[in-house]
């Protein structure tokens, strides 16, 4: 009898470890994700002709969805290339306004979602403080020479959108007026006649 406690208690101990040593599996393959879903700034400034990476969700003709490239101010120009060339361009001029929206997006997919459902005690929540890249979204509307109004969506780095919009207004781009989020909008009286 005494061989079978001792077989027993090694067992416990020993599925404790592989349960500890899957923990720390998981923790480590979520900071590796993290890490590789985090890109470093190539540049802080867009001055002119500085680029700043990003990417073309949607918007310009001649460019594909969601493609990797630069944008670039030249000139009078702001001009989007892909593997050198350029793929589309916009006169700064026409720009008639600049928005800048702030988004997250979770890394690591499938196999990180089921590390997070692995781990014990909740851990998976404390994972998932880890496993999110910020990002800046930024919109361009412009008109094009015949005077079509026309909008261009990108997704950049956290921060640069900011830095690329103060160099498209130094440049010469239109901000549309903004409305004042203090004044309280007044809505028309309706008059209840069930009375």
């Amino acid at each position: 009898m005494n061989g079978n406690s001792i077989t027993s208690r090694q067992t416990l101990s020993s599925n404790r470890w592989a349960g500890r040593g899957l923990a720390c599996l998981v923790v480590v393959l979520c900071l590796g994700a993290n890490s590789l879903g985090q890109t470093q700034n190539k540049s802080e400034s867009s001055g002119a002709g500085s680029s700043i990476h990003v990417t073309h969700v949607l918007g310009f003709e001649s460019a594909q969805h969601n493609a990797g490239g630069e944008l670039i101010i030249s000139g009078d120009a702001l001009q989007f290339r892909r593997d050198g060339s350029i793929a589309a361009q916009v006169s700064v001029s026409s720009i008639q306004n600049i928005s800048i929206g702030s988004e997250d997006d979770q890394v690591g997919g499938v196999p990180l979602m089921l590390g997070k459902t692995a781990v014990p005690f909740g851990g998976g929540r404390v994972v998932s403080l880890f496993t999110h890249k910020k990002y800046d979204s930024l919109t361009i509307e412009y008109l094009d020479p015949n005077g079509g109004f026309h909008g261009a969506i990108f997704r950049l780095n956290k921060g640069q959108g900011q830095t690329l919009k103060t160099g498209l207004i130094a440049s010469g781009a239109h901000l549309a007026p903004q409305a004042n989020p203090a004044e309280p909008q007044s809505a028309p009286e309706v008059k209840n006649e069930n009375k």
